[in-house]
């Protein structure tokens, strides 16, 4: 059977809010007055359960009169008719409620971010909105963190308390473990009164109850009973005294101790009689005024509270306790209302004994006395264990395996089990610095609440080693590279490096490579930037490959070193080799410099001058007697 998409022509159905043992409640809209509202629907798996109909109308009915700006409104009622293919109908009672946009108690004491005042705030609201319904005669029943919303405006600030869900055992939207419903045992374990636990009829002071654990809970951050089981929380609540909220949170003062202890009593007459006189003890707690006291209780004397056997029978039903030893088998009669032992006498008629039998009544009365002695002496132990019964074992809690877990986390883990834990750092080669390296207790131990836990914490290995790719590197670099394992540094010594550039790290003292213990001081190496100047003279006997070794002897000298060439005449060196350099080999100078060398050249040869070149003389005529003939 499908859920109605619209409710009686008006509420328009929309997301699942919630889910719980009867309906379910869904965001709607009213179609009529335009707005967002919540509506729970009875389910349609037990539409037909006449009894869930007649409840769930009488909670529409309760709560529809209550009008309190702490109780969550209630607009309308009705019921929807449906019929599926099997021609098979039901009617589908619903309530229409306010819709309210903020979060449970529930979650905001899962977030761990509530502070005293806001507790007690909300707590006020809470007891405001059952003064209310008290005076209208109806008890909730089922006060608890998921039945308590806290609403939120749209910049997600906090503000009213709303209380849901009255007149139900079980809230819509809590997955919590609740005990078995039967007649008259209804709530949810954590928060359930010891009235309710027997199985005894419940009032406005059973709320209160309830409303204590509730700020029992955000006040300590748990509630003041836990266990394995539904089961062993009722019982404490019946048979136990919870320990001081100022346990689990030192900051709380010894009034607000004083006002949960006196909310927390098991005699319903020795708590605060009426929502009124619990706000006005809790505003007075708040300032550090002690409540007034209240009926006196004698605390030295556990008193043994009868159980009624439906209310036996339903805590039975839930799982139990692993213990089942004569001490529970015993406690379990006592709780039933019986006797916690028992005599099977039988009367015996003596006959008057004749006069030949005065020995064997003699024997007879010796034996007697001898039983009485026993019987007086059995009957003194007996006392003595009803007064000073053997205290209610204390439930373990198992130490949870936190090794790697980081600090932070592995605390919150052990305060949240009722642990004290007490954390100490020790070097570790396997874990990262911050991280549980073991516990003692071990993993899976059980200890007592309130036991002491420590856990060891790494600060990392006790030998480092440093890093080998230091040189090159800036100085802040390697002070980060360093300080990161923990080693510490002297003042800087600079150093002359020809490879290195000045104002970088050449090496380390320790030197790179090295194994030390964690807290050893390093001396940094920084170069200066200076170069020694090597000589560049008789370096090849070959002129024409004087340029290249004098390259290569200033190139090893540095790689920052450049050469400039320049040549000079001269007659008695070899023309191409060097014959100066403008630094002195061996001096210092700065990376970078530029070193001149003087190469020699051969002289130009001499031109002769002018005066010297010697007159030509002219030649004589040559003179002939005859001129020759001409040729024919």
């Amino acid at each position: 059977m499908s859920v109605p998409r619209v409710l009686n022509d008006r509420y328009e159905i929309g997301e699942l809010l919630g889910r719980g043992g009867m309906a379910d409640v869904y965001m709607a809209h009213d179609i009529r007055l335009g707005r967002t509202v919540a509506i729970k629907l009875l389910r349609a798996d037990v539409a037909r359960d006449s009894h869930l109909q007649a409840r769930f109308r009488r909670e529409a009915q309760a709560v529809a009169g209550l009008n309190h700006p702490s109780i969550v409104a209630v607009y309308d009622t009705g019921e929807h008719f449906t019929a599926d293919q099997t021609r098979d109908t039901a009617h589908l009672p619903y309530i229409v409620m306010e819709y309210v946009r903020g979060k449970t108690l529930r979650d905001l004491i899962r977030s761990k971010d509530m502070s005293v005042d806001a507790a007690i705030d909300y707590t006020l609201g809470v007891l405001a909105a059952l003064d209310y319904s008290h005076r209208a005669g109806i008890v909730h029943r089922d006060i608890k963190p998921a039945n308590v919303m806290v609403t939120q405006d749209e910049h997600g600030l906090l503000g009213q308390v709303k209380v849901m869900d009255f007149g139900i055992a079980r809230s819509l939207a809590d997955s919590a473990a609740t005990m078995t419903q039967t007649q008259t045992v209804m709530g949810t374990a954590q928060y359930l009164s010891p009235e309710q636990a027997r199985g005894e009829s419940v009032d406005a002071r059973s709320d209160l109850y309830s409303a204590a654990c509730l700020l029992y809970e955000m006040l300590a951050g748990r509630p003041p009973f836990t266990g394995d089981s539904p089961v062993s929380v009722a019982y404490q609540h019946v048979r136990e005294q919870p320990p001081t909220p100022s346990t689990f949170n030192p900051e709380l003062s010894a009034a607000l101790d004083a006002v949960l202890m006196r909310a927390l009593q098991k005699d319903r007459n020795h708590r605060f009689q009426d929502a009124t006189s619990f706000r006005r003890a809790l505003r007075a707690a708040r300032t550090g005024v002690m409540p007034t006291p209240g009926p006196s209780v004698d605390h030295s004397v556990d008193p043994v509270v009868p159980v009624s056997a439906p209310a036996l029978a339903t805590l039975a039903s839930s799982p139990v306790l692993d213990d089942d030893g004569p001490a529970t088998r015993a406690m379990a009669k006592v709780m039933a209302g019986g006797a916690l032992t028992t005599a099977d006498t039988s009367g015996q008629e003596v006959a008057d004994l004749a006069p030949d039998l005065k020995r064997r009544r003699r024997a007879w009365m010796a034996t007697l006395f001898v039983l009485l002695a026993i019987v007086l002496g059995g009957g003194a132990v007996l006392g003595y264990n009803l007064l000073n019964p053997r205290p209610i074992a204390v439930e373990q809690v198992s130490v949870p395996s936190l090794v790697g877990v980081s600090k932070d986390d592995a605390l919150t883990q052990l305060l949240n089990l009722g642990l004290e834990p007490d954390s100490t750092e020790e070097f570790s080669a396997t874990m990262a610095p911050g991280d549980v390296i073991r516990t003692d207790p071990g993993t899976g131990a059980l200890v007592n609440p309130q036991s002491k836990v420590d856990v060891f914490v790494s600060k990392g290995p006790s030998e480092v080693t440093i890093p080998k790719d230091l040189a090159g590197k800036t100085e802040s670099e390697v002070r980060a590279n360093l300080g990161a394992l923990n080693l510490k540094f002297n003042s800087n010594d600079f150093v002359t490096d020809p490879a290195i550039a000045a104002n970088l790290v050449v090496t380390t003292d320790p030197a790179p490579g090295a194994s030390v213990a964690v807290g050893t001081s390093v001396t940094l190496k920084i170069s200066n930037g200076q170069v020694i100047m090597p000589s560049l003279f008789d370096l090849t006997k070959d002129p024409e490959k004087v340029k290249e070794a004098v390259t290569a002897a200033l190139k090893k000298a540095s790689p920052y070193l450049e050469p400039e060439w320049q040549e000079a005449e001269n007659s008695v060196v070899t023309p191409g080799m060097v014959t100066d350099q403008s630094i002195t080999a061996g001096s210092k100078v700065a990376q970078r410099t530029t070193v001149v060398i003087t190469l020699a050249k051969a002289p130009e040869p001499a031109t002769p001058s002018p005066s010297s070149t010697p007159t030509p003389t002219p030649l004589a005529p040559v003179k002939t007697s005859d001129p020759a003939p001409p040729d024919p």
